[in-house]
């Protein structure tokens, strides 16, 4: 049954890399996600100075739990500022729509692959939606919402999206479902 369903996987990968497009360029649902600094000019002028290697930093660091016990550690912790950082190398725009679709490629795969553990052909739209909708949902939403939790990243348009997507991937495969054999 799973062979039934590629044309389903691909056209809501296609769907969901266009509501994305459209999330993120024409809604700008992630306009207030990011915020410019105040002294962005002096920031960057020093950690440019600092030669900073690509990767995932917070500050204050440690580089093993047992320093977070430490005097100092807890005083730069109580001082703050306390935040993270993400350094990367140039953005490949490209390159990061291909992994984008081929992110959505595979959960939409993935989706597919278990609703054949739940779902039997011919199964009704309702149904369909309704499986694909909720494991839609927690596909895209669970993830996020943990990392909003300890990183306090602002989640709001990702939560819309999440709703979007689950809604669009429901409607794709109720739409593309297999008939009854």
């Amino acid at each position: 049954m799973l062979s039934s369903l590629i044309l389903p996987v691909v056209v809501s990968a296609i769907a969901l890399f266009f509501a994305s497009f459209l999330s993120w360029m024409v809604l700008q649902l992630h306009r207030d996600d990011w915020k410019k600094l105040a002294q962005e000019d002096d920031f960057l002028k020093s950690t440019a100075e600092l030669n900073i290697p690509t990767g995932s930093y917070m500050f204050p660091g440690c580089n093993d739990p047992k320093e977070m016990q430490s005097e100092d550690y807890k005083k730069k912790w109580e001082a703050g500022p306390c935040g993270v950082m993400t350094v990367y190398p140039k953005v490949n725009m490209g390159r990061n729509l291909g992994l984008t679709f081929v992110y959505f490629l595979v959960v939409s795969f993935l989706l597919a692959y278990l609703s054949t553990l739940a779902l039997e052909r011919g199964a009704e739209f309702r149904a369909v939606f309704r499986f694909f909708s909720t494991a839609g949902l927690i596909a895209f939403l669970s993830a996020i919402v943990q990392h909003a939790i300890w990183f306090h990243s602002r989640i709001v348009g990702h939560v819309i999206e999440s709703i979007a997507y689950a809604a669009i991937v429901g409607a794709v495969f109720g739409w593309l479902w297999p008939a009854a054999g």
